[in-house]
C-alpha cells in the first residue's frame, strides 16, 4: 500500500512539473522605437517576460518590418532556463514614420528548431524619424567628439536630412 501511494505521489509531483503544450513560455511585456540622436540610429525594442521555464537550447527569433522597405530584419536570442525577461532589438533602421503600425512576430523555438510560441504584434512611433533625426552621428568616440561631417571648421552644421525613403 505505501509503495501505490509513493508511486502515485511522485507521479503527480512529475506531471505537475511539466509544461502543459499550450501554456505559453513568455508573454510581451514592453514595445518601443528607441531614437538615439546623438548617433542617429533608431531601433526597435520588444521585451518579453518569461511565464515558464525555457527548454534547453531553445531561442527566440524576432522579425521586424523594414522601415525602409524589403526584407524583415531578424535577429535572434539564446534563451537561458535561469533568464526572467528576453530584450530583443533590432538593427539600425531608417525611414520610421509617426503614427504608422510596423509589423512584429517573434517565435520562440527549441532545440529542435520546433516552433514552441509565436507571439505577434507591432510598434507604432509618435515621432517622425526623417524630421527629428539628423542623419549622420552628431558625436563620434568614446568621449561624444562633435562630428567634422556635421559640425564643420568653418562654423556651418550639416544635419543631412537625406534617407531616401519611400513615400
Amino acid at each position: 500500500m505505501r509503495r501505490l501511494v509513493f508511486c502515485a505521489l511522485a507521479a503527480l509531483l512529475l506531471t505537475a512539473c511539466q509544461r502543459e503544450a499550450d501554456e505559453p513560455l513568455a508573454e510581451l511585456s514592453g514595445r518601443v522605437f528607441i531614437f538615439n540622436y546623438r548617433v542617429a540610429a533608431a531601433n526597435y525594442v520588444v521585451t518579453l517576460r518569461k511565464t515558464a521555464p525555457f527548454p534547453e537550447n531553445s531561442y527566440a527569433e524576432a522579425e521586424f518590418e523594414n522601415p525602409q522597405g524589403g526584407a524583415a530584419l531578424v535577429v535572434r536570442q539564446k534563451l537561458f532556463p535561469a533568464m526572467e525577461k528576453i530584450v530583443l532589438e533590432s538593427p539600425d533602421l531608417k525611414c520610421v514614420r509617426k503614427d504608422k503600425p510596423y509589423s512584429v512576430k517573434i517565435r520562440l523555438v527549441g532545440a529542435d528548431d520546433r516552433p514552441l510560441q509565436t507571439i505577434e504584434t507591432s510598434i507604432t512611433s509618435n515621432m517622425d524619424q526623417t524630421a527629428m533625426m539628423p542623419g549622420k552621428p552628431l558625436v563620434v568616440g568614446p568621449i561624444y567628439t562633435p562630428n567634422p561631417e556635421v559640425f564643420k571648421a568653418d562654423g556651418s552644421v550639416d544635419y543631412d536630412k537625406q534617407a531616401n525613403c519611400p513615400a
